[in-house]
């Protein structure tokens, strides 16, 4: 196969439920600054589509046009070799009315493509996939790789916790904390049965659990190793870490389900002030004065529902104070 050089462009095309749309924007805008009402996005940021829950396919691009036919055109110079190829014309739900093709018209793109490629087309298991996709008025013609849906495969695990976030969820939310790991060290100081530490672990995060309950620790353990995945998790409060992370998530104990008071939650929150600069909370509950008093900023925030259940996902940035008030707070606490 000839070499083929990207423009160093992704496109990524989107699926999710109308409950998801604050959660799914979030997302977005962690891992590209923006979001859109629009089911696909453009960016120079390539990364495994199978980390999102609601993406269904990266396009990585290889040459734009204005017309289709130049497209076309510039497909006829790919030499495949011995390399099979297919290619596809996804649906994509974000388009506007008229970026929408018919079934016919998608088809008959397919095959004028196709046809011009020098190479040997296999539609079922081809060495490489193509993808077409019109976008903001142009035609992006790429490499074409579909979404997986690994945070499926992690709702049947040995320890369950009915409280616990659902797996879709969890994993939106690491990415919201942890959109690029590079370089990132992050803690889950609550971390219950693990739900978040397995979909961060699967990513590749480098992320250590920690919990107050034997039980729910041994949970976590047990659940991590089920998925072949390795990861530290112990047992503790959060007022004995000594270590600092780049980023912590706090699924906070709702006092609706546990027997934490609102000074319990207080403390976790002010306790995680000299533990880290960037801090995701899931809440069920108005905690923004407790944000406030523990040090930190809301930047950004959303609601997750299912069905009538709300939770309230918070980013938070630790706020500079002076050594007196940081020893303040821990006083209090």
């Amino acid at each position: 196969m000839k070499r083929l050089t990207p423009t160093g462009e992704f496109i990524y095309s989107y699926a999710y439920h109308q409950d998801e749309t604050e959660l799914c924007q979030m997302e977005m805008r962690a891992f590209f600054g923006e979001d859109t009402d629009g089911k696909i996005i453009k960016s120079t940021y390539g990364f495994a589509p199978s980390r999102s829950p609601f993406i269904k396919e990266r396009l990585e691009v290889l040459f734009e046009a204005a017309e289709l036919p130049e497209i076309i055109e510039l497909a006829s110079r790919i030499e495949m070799g011995t390399a099979t190829f297919k290619v596809i014309f996804p649906k994509i739900n974000g388009l506007a009315d008229s970026g929408q093709f018919g079934f016919e018209e998608k088809r008959d793109a397919e095959r004028r493509i196709g046809f011009v490629i020098k190479g040997r087309a296999d539609v079922h298991q081809p060495d490489v996939v193509f993808g077409l996709m019109p976008y903001a008025g142009r035609w992006y013609f790429g490499l074409s790789v579909q979404s997986e849906s690994v945070w499926f495969k992690h709702q049947r695990k040995p320890r369950e916790y009915s409280t616990a976030l659902s797996t879709r969820v969890a994993r939106a939310i690491t990415n919201i904390a942890v959109p690029d790991p590079a370089g990132v060290k992050a803690i889950d100081p609550c971390c219950g049965i693990g739900t978040v530490l397995v979909e961060a672990l699967s990513m590749g995060i480098d992320i250590v659990g920690r919990d107050i309950n034997p039980l729910v620790v041994d949970g976590s353990r047990e659940n991590i190793a089920h998925f072949g995945l390795t990861g530290e998790v112990e047992l503790g409060q959060i007022a004995d870490i000594t270590e600092e992370y780049d980023v912590a998530i706090i699924d906070m104990p709702y006092n609706l389900y546990t027997d934490a008071t609102p000074a319990e939650q207080q403390d976790i929150l002010t306790h995680a002030h000299p533990v880290t600069e960037r801090l995701v909370v899931v809440t069920i509950e108005p905690i923004d004065h407790m944000i406030e008093q523990a040090g930190f900023t809301i930047i950004d925030r959303c609601i997750a529902k299912k069905s009538l259940f709300l939770r309230e996902i918070l980013v938070c940035q630790r706020t500079i104070l002076p050594a007196e008030s940081a020893e303040e707070l821990l006083a209090i606490s």
